[in-house]
């Protein structure tokens, strides 16, 4: 790195610190773009079975897919570049250390409370998501043990933590990289990771092109059942993300504010049209199986890219001076996200009202889920026991 990029990345980094309230705004849209999400799955979950409430909760559900790649851009952007002096071992203790004891405690916990919830008088079997048979004795105890494998349906949320504990073991090798990057290294690699977001679409193609694969495998690449780590492996995923983000806060976008507006306003456009619009067809060629219509909601898929670069962009324009209201609105966001899935399975239920319109479901869900959430982590957060659980 020579000295104009070095003091190019300091000023940007000074800059960002100094009036990150936009990144604090950002992690509440992404936290409630999150909540959202989820309250739509149930709908979706009906395909032909209502029509109406499928295509509600796909057109709702698609706009809220940009949430999980903003908050990866956010983890770029507050912990890069990692402070001098900072061994590989401290940074592992601290960062994974952070995730490691609400991971245990709330895979624990969700199913616990799911159980009790489940067999209770206020739960119903009309949640298309849920397999109510899964919820006995034995199937309780599989839940207790087997998060040290993977998350479960109740801890559906948690997946984001297994793969954040990975991010955090591969970021100080990206810092040391991207300290000495270029701004055409950077440049060059998301180019690269740009590439690899249309994977998932040529292998699903790849068949229509007279591909067969390899011994009933249908990886490309050099993938096969004896390697899962094919030739764009170490270049995809979300530690694109990651870099994307430290690039537009060391390289910030010099457009003018109202072109800007313009632009994202349009990228966004584009990724919902195909997000949605692409989940409704796939659904029509595939319908239930989440295999292939997961294809388009790809969180490292060319259209939720779209729809992150515009969302990111926009709200790093905002530069807005911190702000200690919305400092601690956002510190709720983590548990938050920890929490508030057990309300959206009880928010099924609560608002399962004849009559009542899809959106208008979904929408009440979400403030019950998102209040309910908040007021419980700012509880746990008094309490020195419980405040470990949900920050």
């Amino acid at each position: 790195m020579d000295n104009t990029d070095f003091h190019t990345h300091t000023n940007c980094i000074k800059n960002s610190t100094e009036r990150s309230g936009w990144i604090d705004v950002l992690r509440i849209a992404a936290c409630m773009m999150v909540v959202m999400s989820h309250c739509c799955d149930g709908f979706v979950a009906m395909f032909d079975a209502d029509r109406t409430s499928f295509i509600t909760g796909t057109l709702i559900g698609s706009m809220m897919r940009a949430s999980v790649p903003l908050f990866v851009m956010m983890t770029g952007t507050l912990l890069l570049p990692i402070r001098p002096g900072v061994t590989l071992g401290g940074f592992y203790r601290k960062r994974i250390g952070r995730i490691a004891v609400p991971l245990i405690f709330w895979s624990l916990a969700l199913p616990l409370l799911a159980f009790v919830y489940f067999n209770g008088p206020g739960a119903s079997s009309a949640n298309a998501s849920v397999d109510m048979a899964s919820y006995t004795s034995e199937g309780l105890f599989n839940r207790l043990w087997t998060w040290i494998l993977n998350f479960n349906f109740d801890t559906t949320p948690l997946w984001y933590l297994y793969m954040l504990a990975g991010l955090y073991l591969i970021l100080p090798i990206a810092d040391a990289w991207l300290k000495q990057a270029s701004r055409k290294d950077e440049r060059n690699f998301l180019l690269v990771w740009g590439a690899t977001l249309f994977l998932p679409y040529l292998k699903l193609f790849a068949p229509s092109l007279g591909y067969a694969g390899n011994y009933g495998n249908m990886d490309i690449f050099g993938g096969c059942d004896w390697n899962a780590f094919g030739t764009f492996h170490y270049v995809s995923g979300f530690l694109g993300y990651i870099v994307l983000a430290h690039y537009l806060i060391r390289y910030p976008l010099q457009w003018s504010t109202k072109k800007l507006y313009a632009a994202n306003a349009a990228l966004f456009a584009i990724g919902y049209a195909i997000t949605a619009g692409g989940y409704i067809w796939m659904q029509s060629l595939f319908p239930g199986d989440y295999a292939y219509l997961e294809i388009v909601w790809l969180f490292n898929g060319p259209n939720v890219f779209l729809m992150t670069f515009a969302a990111f962009t926009t709200f790093q324009r905002l530069a807005a001076a911190p702000r200690p209201w919305l400092k601690y609105l956002a510190s709720l966001t983590f548990g938050i996200y920890l929490c508030h899935f057990i309300f959206i399975m009880a928010g099924y239920d609560l608002f399962d009202i004849s009559g009542l319109p899809a959106a208008l479901r979904i929408l009440c869900m979400f403030v019950f889920a998102l209040t309910s959430a908040a007021v419980l982590t700012a509880l746990m957060r008094l309490l020195p026991l419980t405040r470990r659980f949900v920050e």
